[in-house]
């Protein structure tokens, strides 16, 4: 029953983009197109869910185990960005498909503030592996469900005729203020 507590607050209540403001920079840039915001919503649940399972190992086993927690920002942000580039590698020798699909999101997942923030957060909850590895995954998807309703709310403005100063940025924002606000609805169904 945690797990799906959990799950159904990472995805909706607490959920990664609406709630706690964490990876808005590939939310509001990469939300243009559903077809990006697939891609996107993909590799970043592939990509958090690995390196929240080994940044929860480095942490138990290394940071801690030799008294370095004060080095685990600066030790996630550098897994990270390593994991990202043997996934890029990895999946560009096995699947060339994939890697063409996921391409160029991979690179872009290095900077998103939203998987060291997981990262960190499992950490902070003091949560064991498989709970961090159920919140991560389920942080992921809900920042895909964000991601995804964003961009088809965007791509359906896109054939609306908007007042000229309204266009762009403006809009976007208010959309997502708007999206973030019907999120809150979720707000009472788990604690």
């Amino acid at each position: 029953m945690e797990y799906i507590i959990i799950f159904i607050s990472a995805i909706f209540v607490n959920n990664i983009v609406l709630s706690q403001f964490l990876g808005i920079c590939p939310f509001l840039g990469v939300s243009k197109k559903v077809e990006t915001a697939t891609g996107m919503g993909a590799a970043v649940t592939f990509v958090l869910t690995i390196a929240t399972i080994v940044t929860f190992l480095i942490q138990k086993y290394v940071l801690d185990t030799f008294g370095l927690q004060y080095l685990q920002t600066i030790t996630f942000i550098l897994v990270i960005a390593g994991l990202v580039q043997m996934v890029e590698i990895i999946l560009k020798k096995v699947s060339p498909a994939l890697y063409q699909a996921l391409g160029v999101f991979l690179p872009l997942i290095t900077t998103n503030c939203c998987i060291l923030g997981v990262a960190i957060l499992v950490i902070q909850k003091d949560y064991d592996l498989l709970t961090g590895v159920v919140y991560a995954f389920s942080t992921a998807i809900g920042f895909a469900l964000a991601l995804l309703l964003f961009a088809g709310l965007r791509e359906q403005m896109s054939l609306v005729k908007l007042p000229k100063g309204m266009e762009g940025t403006p809009i976007a924002l208010i959309t997502a203020g708007l999206l973030a606000m019907a999120f809150m609805g979720f707000s009472g169904i788990v604690n």
